[in-house]
């Protein structure tokens, strides 16, 4: 089992920074690939970005050269730098964990962290 704590949202003018930090406990050891995912007011649940355990990343293009996801396996935490913002940004943001002891293999999901760029 594992447990996920997101944190570090609020409100942002256009431009400016954000930094999203998502803290896990539990089973760690068996965590791979974490990420971020967000829900933007009346929109389904999308990709933000991916880190696999080795550290290689993936992003959606709507972000790519503004936000960088990073994780520190010995602390256990994900992070999700978010430069550059923008009013389409304005989320609920997810912290994501694929479990993968067999037999089982799980997604876990934080509470989510409320993301509102706005001038």
């Amino acid at each position: 089992q594992v447990l996920l704590v997101d944190s570090g949202g609020g409100l942002v003018q256009p431009g400016g920074s954000l930094r999203l930090s998502c803290a896990a406990a539990g089973d760690t050891i068996s965590i791979s690939t974490m990420g971020w995912y967000r829900q933007p007011p009346g929109k389904e649940r999308q990709l933000v970005a991916t880190i696999t355990f080795g550290g290689s990343t993936k992003y959606a293009d709507s972000v790519k050269g503004r936000f960088t996801i990073s994780r520190d396996n010995a602390k256990n935490m994900l992070y999700l730098q978010m430069n550059s913002l923008k009013p389409e940004d304005t989320a609920v943001y997810y912290c994501y964990a694929y479990y993968n002891r067999y037999p089982n293999e799980k997604d876990y999901w934080g509470q989510g962290t409320q993301v509102t760029v706005s001038s």
